[in-house]
């Protein structure tokens, strides 16, 4: 046999072999790659009562600062008030006094609000304190920025002999519970709210002195503190006016506008 024949014969078989070897591959299973899709469930909500603005102590609940607002199911607490539940909720707390301050969006609770047929300001006193009202102007209340819950201390003025002025603490750093507002007519036939009344929160000794020191004083000033003062341990106060007058810490004397002496007691030379 002649070699070219040879040759031929050999490529013929190697392409039936590649030809057969490529027909069992294509006839063969053919693997499908399946893709998964990712399936994200959302959490079931429920409505809850939740507060729409920033409301201070003191303040009443009406619809405009109530809302429904959804709340993922797992993270509901049995403290919350919910619209299945209550489904007249905002209705039912319309005009209720708010105890404990409430920020927008918070869920309303409880123990937070007093409902308005109770005996409001003995629900806002913590457990043996006392509420004691003092007349105020815009002058003797910080221009009228004295709010519910700020710190502040009492500061007495009275006349000394000889026409000066005696100017003391008698109470330091203590709480305003409410401030009782009135419209007043401006010059320019503009209405503002000004503040009448505060009541304080006192110890039981505290209120003492501030009825003594309400009797004595010519004017007592309300002087506002930083809200960094709120944890400070400053409370004292002039114990010596429950005692007749032993005591007495240092007291400014004032005349003419300018001050003339610092001293124990309460008279001037």
């Amino acid at each position: 046999m002649k070699p070219s024949r040879v040759i031929i014969l050999s490529v013929a078989v190697v392409a039936a072999g590649l030809a057969g070897l490529l027909a069992m591959q294509l006839g063969g299973p053919q693997q499908v790659v399946e893709q998964a899709e990712a399936i994200i469930q959302k959490e079931p909500t429920v409505n809850v009562l939740v507060s729409s603005v920033n409301l201070p102590v003191g303040s009443r609940l009406s619809a405009d600062s109530l809302r429904w607002a959804p709340w993922p199911q797992g993270s509901i607490n049995d403290n919350f008030v919910t619209e299945a539940k209550r489904p007249d909720a905002v209705t039912e707390l319309t005009g209720s006094v708010v105890r404990l301050p409430l920020f927008e969006g918070e869920p309303l609770r409880p123990e937070k609000v007093v409902d308005s047929s109770t005996r409001i300001m003995s629900a806002l006193l913590p457990a043996g304190m006392r509420a004691v009202a003092t007349e105020i102007s815009v002058a003797t209340g910080a221009g009228g920025f004295v709010l519910p819950n700020d710190r502040v201390d009492v500061i007495m003025v009275r006349k000394g002999d000889g026409g000066s002025f005696l100017t003391e603490n008698v109470l330091n750093n203590v709480r305003v519970l409410a401030i009782d507002q009135q419209i007043k007519e401006g010059e320019d036939g503009k209405s503002a709210v000004v503040g009448a009344t505060a009541t304080l929160e006192l110890t039981a000794e505290q209120a003492k002195i501030m009825i003594v020191a309400q009797q004595m004083a010519d004017r007592l000033t309300l002087s506002l503190r930083s809200v960094a003062d709120a944890q400070d341990s400053d409370a004292t106060s002039a114990n010596y006016l429950l005692s007749g007058g032993s005591g007495r810490p240092a007291i400014q004397v004032i005349k003419s506008g300018s001050i003339v002496r610092e001293g124990q007691g309460g008279s001037s030379q």
